[in-house]
């Protein structure tokens, strides 16, 4: 007689220890509820990801994809991490912390993305901890193809006698999204061993490696979990085409079949007027998250993800039985580089 666990669709686990890899990362994150959020809001039961508690630097979501690329970099002898993001940018504090942490050196490029910002926004937050961290910078205007510039320096610094790593922006290549799919099979574990379900992950979407990791993550283990990404800069189209094409090439490395666009779920309702710059919704999330659950978002990633569960909540987009899973990726260090626009919010 057939029981329900042999009804349970057949698992399957990733063998990560064929990837090189560098131990970087405190996982598992905890699984939190969010009972005052999930009352206050009226819905579905409210869980957090913690990926702000990956321990690196503060914390936060590259610090899982950094662990392959620094595997890989190590692996090919390399001296120099070279990498590039806006001026608040979280991985590129991740990626100088890294470096640290394996004694290679930091070279990044930041690109002048947002704005209207005055001159502490290339001081404080992240910025700040690069210094500390010792990770040398160049800056570029906003609208140029970043990961193409820092190609070009990786090449003058190859050139110069370096032996540098390229990282591409967010780490979002396929073995930056192995740092994700690893955080699926660690979710599907927790679910199993906690007997807690989820209907549905949520997460603020930008460079693409966080959500196609999760993806083809779940995907590859057969753990039936969609994945909605709140864009945090692109239109819905252009975000989900390129998170399924990095969801492909994942599959591809992890040895798993394809799966269809139709499966890549993207809001880009909470962009407001683009990245890095808070909307309102952005802004009520802070506070929410602050003064309901003690728990601090940035202003560029989680906290838009978090705007869009909210709004997705108020639009009754999710059924009031349904437990939802949000992912936290960390960043609240970028507060500071924000701070007269969430003082005024809070007045």
């Amino acid at each position: 007689m057939a029981t329900a666990e042999t009804l349970e669709p057949t698992r399957t686990r990733i063998d990560f220890d064929k990837f090189a890899r560098v131990s970087l990362c405190h996982q598992p994150t905890p699984i939190e509820p969010m009972p005052r959020l999930s009352e206050l809001l009226g819905g579905p039961r409210i869980f957090i990801k913690r990926d702000d508690c990956t321990g690196l630097a503060t914390g936060g979501n590259k610090t899982r994809k950094l662990e392959f690329l620094v595997g890989e970099a190590l692996k090919e002898n390399a001296d120099m991490l070279v990498t590039q993001g806006a001026v608040q940018s979280n991985h590129v504090r991740q990626t100088a912390a890294a470096a640290c942490k394996v004694g290679m050196k930091c070279h990044v490029l930041l690109e002048r993305r947002v704005p209207g910002r005055n001159d502490d926004y290339e001081e404080t937050g992240n910025v700040l901890l690069d210094n500390i961290f010792g990770a040398t910078h160049e800056f570029r205007t906003d609208g140029l193809d970043m990961n193409a510039e820092a190609v070009t320096v990786t090449d003058r610094l190859r050139a110069e006698g370096h032996r540098p790593y390229f990282i591409p922006g967010g780490g979002s290549n396929p073995t930056g999204a192995l740092g994700y799919a690893n955080c699926a099979q660690e979710i599907a574990d927790q679910t199993k061993a906690s007997g807690q379900h989820f209907d549905w992950l949520v997460m603020g979407t930008g460079s693409t490696g966080t959500q196609a990791g999760l993806v083809a993550g779940f995907h590859a283990i057969n753990h039936d979990l969609p994945v909605m990404g709140v864009s945090v800069r692109q239109p819905r189209e252009r975000q989900m085409n390129a998170v399924h094409a990095l969801t492909q090439t994942t599959l591809e490395k992890l040895g798993a079949p394809s799966l269809p666009l139709s499966k890549i779920l993207v809001d880009d309702g909470y962009v407001g007027e683009g990245y890095g710059i808070p909307a309102d919704t952005t802004l009520e999330a802070i506070k929410l998250l602050a003064q309901c659950e003690g728990i601090l978002l940035d202003p560029v990633y989680s906290a838009k993800g978090m705007a869009g569960l909210i709004g997705m909540v108020r639009q009754g987009f999710f059924k009031p039985t349904e437990n939802v899973l949000f992912l936290h990726t960390g960043g609240a260090t970028a507060l500071f580089a924000y701070q007269d626009q969430i003082m005024n919010s809070l007045k």
